[in-house]
C-alpha cells in the first residue's frame, strides 16, 4: 500500500514549540502545513545560496581572465558560435 503521508516526530524546546504553534495559528494553518511550507522556504534558500556561491566562483574566474563586465562575459560565451 502506497502511503501519501509519513508521520514525523520532532522534538523542540518548549519556547520554540510555543512559537511554532503561534505561527501556525496566526497563519490559519495546521502544524503539518506550516512545516511543509517551512521546508519549501528552506529548500529555496539553499538553492539561492548555491547560486550565489557559483556566482562568486564565476566572478573570481572572470576576474582572473581580466573579464570585468557582463558584456565581456557574453562576448566570450558567444564567441565562435
Amino acid at each position: 500500500m502506497d502511503q501519501k503521508r509519513a508521520v514525523l516526530t520532532v522534538s523542540l524546546p518548549p519556547k520554540l514549540a510555543r512559537k511554532f504553534q503561534q505561527m501556525a495559528k496566526s497563519q490559519s494553518k495546521n502544524k503539518s502545513q506550516l512545516f511543509r511550507d517551512m521546508i519549501q522556504v528552506y529548500e529555496q534558500h539553499q538553492l539561492e545560496q548555491e547560486f550565489l556561491e557559483l556566482q562568486r566562483y564565476g566572478t573570481g574566474q572572470a576576474r582572473k581572465k581580466g573579464v570585468l563586465t557582463e558584456a565581456e562575459v557574453e562576448a566570450m560565451v558567444f564567441k565562435g558560435r
